[in-house]
């Protein structure tokens, strides 16, 4: 007798899998009112730590009015919103599909730091190339770069079964140190300087501003049609082309996968490389749009946050999409938050937890709201 899956159940495995490319009400439910609600009891416990630390009432809804202004109150307001959003959505979708494919990625911020500062190299090597050829290429080196520094921990997984959260996260604390050692070399370094930041990049690898006709304080770059591609490219991979079918049954039976045919080990490989790409096109964007260059630390933790994203956005490149746009929004209003209501900016960060809390337990937020949600149904292919 073999001891791997029956026919059966391979067949039901995969029905269940095409069944959920079509979205009903219960898929409705979780990428959107689940999130919804998450975000409404963490900031109502946002109001309540503040109400418990002493700060009075006037204050919280003059916060909470800072909050909505800075961040959608104004085209200024909605020009940093989108701007704090577009790393986030590039690296969350990285995330997001390596989720899908049953792994849990958490070395973006280490991906992001190899792929912005390859396209830092990329830009000023380069230049003298037509802005036409050396943005793209600078774009391109950094998701390359971002994909080969993934897929080590893919490598590692697929032939010693070493578990990515562990080489991940070692590999984020190997790209901080060795982000400090190349800014101190003098291919990199800036001329003069004797602190470690990369010399500039020139203005024909730089994203271009799109607001610049409008106001040249607006940082809105190109960058955001960047970031929409790579939606519509995730969304098309994940549920129209047989890759991404391969990276979702992958991921919701392995062992299914493997009965079926599939390359379990290419998967992973593959599947790494991928969202490590995009984490790379987050810090490649980052340093051509907002930076202009590399310093230690210039990631921001962006990488990090990117997590709490694609678990807001439920794994799902549309979802991902408004996650970014809200934690986005969170960071420009937290700063206009803390100068108009004297609030402090921890906050947001507390906000952001209470929403990650809520979104991981999903139970409770149907228990807080039982009113918003309809009485599930078992699918085809649900164990």
């Amino acid at each position: 007798m073999s001891s791997g899956p029956d026919l059966k159940e391979v067949n039901e495995r995969m029905r269940g899998l095409m069944a959920r490319t079509t979205h009903g009400r219960d898929d409705f439910e979780d990428l959107v009112i689940v999130p919804l609600f998450a975000v409404v009891v963490a900031l109502i416990f946002g109001a309540l730590i503040m109400l418990a630390t002493a700060v009075d009432l006037p204050t919280i809804g003059r916060s909470f009015v800072a909050l909505a202004v800075g961040s959608v109150g104004s085209l200024s307001a909605w020009s940093e919103t989108l701007t704090a959003s577009i790393p986030l959505v590039l690296a969350g979708l990285g995330l997001g599909l390596g989720f899908r494919a049953g792994l849990f990625n958490i070395g973006a911020e280490g991906q992001l730091l190899m792929g912005g500062l390859a396209a830092v190299v990329a830009g000023f090597t380069l230049a003298g190339l037509p802005w036409i050829i050396h943005l793209p290429l600078t774009l391109l080196i950094g998701a390359l770069v971002g994909a080969l520094y993934a897929a080590i921990a893919g490598f590692l997984k697929a032939t010693t079964g070493a578990h990515e959260v562990i080489s991940t996260i070692m590999l984020n604390l190997i790209s901080y140190r060795l982000l400090d050692w190349l800014l101190r070399q003098p291919f990199i370094q800036r001329e003069g300087r004797s602190d470690p930041i990369s010399k500039d990049v020139p203005p024909s690898a730089e994203l271009p501003r799109i607001l610049d006709f409008i106001d040249v304080n607006l940082r809105l770059h190109a960058g955001i049609f960047v970031m929409l591609a790579a939606v519509a490219f995730v969304y098309w991979m994940l549920f129209r082309s047989k890759i991404g079918f391969a990276f979702r049954a992958s991921g919701e039976n392995p062992d299914a996968a493997n009965y079926a045919g599939m390359n379990a080990a290419f998967i992973i490989v593959l599947a790494m490389a991928t969202a490590g790409a995009l984490a790379g096109l987050a810090g490649a964007t980052q340093v051509t749009g907002v930076l202009g260059r590399a310093s230690p630390g210039f990631s921001a933790g962006i990488g990090f946050d990117a997590i709490a994203v694609a678990l807001l956005g439920r794994s799902h490149p549309v979802g991902i999409l408004f996650a970014g746009i809200l934690f986005g929004a969170l960071e420009a209003g937290g700063r206009q938050m803390q100068v108009s209501a004297g609030v402090s900016i921890d906050l947001i960060g507390i906000i952001q937890a209470l929403i990650i809390i809520f979104i991981a337990a999903p139970l409770l937020v149907r228990a807080i709201f039982p009113w918003g949600f309809r009485k599930r149904t078992k699918r085809v292919g649900d164990a």
